[in-house]
């Protein structure tokens, strides 16, 4: 079966990879034509236009995309709903809003077109070598593509986790998880970096990688932040949000589930805007190691 990918960006290029390197034919399409050469680059198949893109595909299509959430997932459904025949298959495995694949599935499953909402984790290195991967919809859907997301993920790293949306609902509680992580790692160096003590900060995640209650890969990734720029000085510290710790947080509201840590955490991003402080650096750079978020460097 050869799959379409569209979205050729820091996820989906290596999305495809990954399925290469299964022997799955793969073809892409990015609306950007730098992202379509640089797939090509590195030998991906890639096409000019989702037009070309589906009749490359089997009788029976599968699409994947690896597109901003929003109004470009949106419309993209809408577009491959009213292209794709009944019983083809279109996989969204962006950052959706739940909510939102609750409304694509509706709109798929109304011409009789398969959609599952398949929440990544893993950031771009798990994408190319092994990601976490949570999936929802229907159960028969699934069951045709399991094995393209036993080749994406890592060794028991994927998970069908129910009815439609059940997927992105897991990856957005799993985002807001990772908010409050990161930023008590952020904190905790902030308060190394006020004391009296003149730390090695790279030495100081390394240990703490080594047999400590903390031990991560969010540790680890720190620890390679502070190896390339020891004081964090080449940065700003200035932390953006995907929007899902938000989600995160309007959802507790909405069923009177007390969550400080991860609200805290929210909030805290919306202050770097203001305040330049060590923590938000910290994990500022953490996005950027994991995900490939922008940083802010100094003077920008």
């Amino acid at each position: 079966m050869k799959v379409g990918v569209i979205g050729l960006g820091k996820m989906g290029l290596n999305i495809a990879l990954n399925l290469l390197d299964h022997k799955v034919d793969v073809v892409g399409f990015d609306v950007f034509e730098g992202a379509r050469q640089s797939a090509s680059n590195q030998e991906v198949p890639v096409v000019e236009s989702i037009e070309s893109l589906l009749s490359s595909l089997d009788d029976k299509k599968v699409v994947l995309l690896s597109v901003p959430s929003g109004d470009i997932t949106n419309d993209l459904v809408a577009t491959l709903v009213d292209a794709l025949d009944a019983d083809d298959i279109i996989v969204d495995a962006g950052n959706s809003n739940y909510k939102h694949s609750l409304a694509n599935y509706s709109l798929a499953k109304a011409k009789g077109i398969g959609f599952l909402d398949c929440g990544t984790s893993g950031g771009m290195e798990g994408a190319r070598e092994g990601a976490c991967l949570m999936i929802g919809g229907d159960e028969a859907v699934f069951k045709e593509v399991e094995y393209l997301f036993d080749y994406l993920s890592i060794d028991n790293g994927y998970l069908y986790s129910g009815k439609a949306g059940s997927g992105h609902y897991l990856k957005m509680i799993h985002n807001g998880i990772e908010y409050g992580m990161m930023q008590a790692i952020g904190e905790g160096f902030d308060i190394l970096h006020a004391s009296q003590y003149d730390y090695d900060y790279e030495q100081v995640a390394r240990v703490w990688n080594h047999g400590s209650v903390i031990r991560s890969w969010l540790m680890e990734l720190v620890e390679k932040s502070f190896s390339e720029d020891p004081q964090l000085d080449e940065i700003r510290g200035i932390v953006d949000a995907s929007g899902e710790g938000k989600w995160t947080v309007l959802e507790a509201l909405e069923l009177n589930v007390p969550a400080p840590v991860i609200t805290e955490s929210l909030y805290a991003r919306s202050a770097s805007k203001i305040d330049d402080s060590f923590s938000a650096k910290v994990v500022a750079t953490m996005r950027n190691q994991f995900g490939g978020h922008a940083v802010v460097g100094k003077g920008e």
